[in-house]
């Protein structure tokens, strides 16, 4: 994370923290994602000229009854006083994500359009809310399941946890990148529409402050300012520090952030609080981009 004068730590500049990341003030807004396309074409060619043979006679497919569509459950109404997802509480009673160290790509996010309860299982109970913005920045959140009429979608502010959502009060947005991050080989691997588009070495988190395994997502950009930090904007991540007394009591409730770094030296290597530093011309690229809802997944 962020180092202030000399030391290996995190820094505090214009409302912002790192080392987990704490956002007090954000400069939102989607980020353009530029147009990419891949084609390839091949054949397979014969210089044998021996007269083919016949084909063999064809073979009526079996008649595939078509299926019945699964039945929508109903949501049970919200109760008043749930609590709401923010950038500062997490939520609660929610089911774990059962793919979190999938490397599956994730193409489709939601952004809900107003505040709408969620809840730990499809027609299950409502245990929070979200909201269409987290800290200033639209809240845009993947979808990694479907069942009974119902999505789940990875909720911030708590690592590697899902919650349901019933089919209205949300719209749809498409998902084209993801941010794979490998903490042993410290590498930064982005992918769009499942093409390798780029790889960095970036630095880690230590033992005692890793960077959070598994899935989760960007919730915006943020200004950052100072050397350190190379005058670039980060990226401010869904998932929060894992251990949170290992951090000083004014981080704890931080999050995660992707973010420029001034010490080439300190690439390839475990050494921040939790953060990923990027160098600082590949983090240009990154905000370039990388919108809101990219799905980034922490692998060992």
């Amino acid at each position: 994370m962020a180092r202030s004068h000399g030391t290996d730590g995190c820094g505090a500049y214009g409302g912002l923290v790192f080392g987990a990341l704490r956002v007090t003030r954000t400069r939102a807004g989607l980020i353009g994602l530029a147009a990419c396309v891949a084609a390839g074409a091949g054949f397979l060619g014969s210089t044998d000229d021996r007269p083919a043979a016949a084909p063999a006679p064809a073979v009526p497919s079996p008649s595939v009854a078509p299926r019945t569509p699964e039945p929508t459950l109903s949501a049970a109404p919200a109760p008043a006083g749930l609590p709401v997802i923010d950038y500062w509480t997490a939520p609660r009673g929610f089911p774990a994500d059962p793919a979190a160290m999938s490397l599956t790509a994730v193409t489709e996010g939601l952004h809900p359009s107003r505040s709408i309860p969620v809840y730990d299982a499809p027609g299950g109970r409502p245990r929070a809310r979200l909201t269409p913005e987290i800290s200033g920045m639209p809240l845009i959140l993947p979808i990694t399941d479907r069942r009974s009429g119902w999505v789940a979608v990875l909720l911030p502010t708590a690592n590697r946890r899902i919650g349901w959502l019933p089919p209205k009060g949300w719209t749809a947005r498409p998902l084209r990148d993801h941010l794979i991050v490998q903490r042993r080989t410290h590498k930064l691997i982005w992918r769009r529409d499942g093409v390798r588009r780029a790889a960095w070495t970036v630095t880690t988190g230590t033992a005692t402050t890793p960077t959070p395994l598994g899935r989760s997502f960007v919730l915006g950009r943020t200004p950052t300012s100072g050397a350190a930090y190379a005058n670039v904007d980060a990226l401010a991540l869904s998932s929060v520090p894992e251990n949170r007394r290992a951090l000083p009591a004014s981080l704890r409730g931080a999050h995660t952030g992707i973010h420029g770094w001034y010490d080439d030296g300190s690439f390839g290597r475990s050494a921040s609080n939790g953060c990923v530093r990027m160098p600082p011309d590949a983090q240009r690229t990154l905000l370039k981009h990388i919108g809101h809802g990219t799905l980034v997944t922490v692998v060992d």
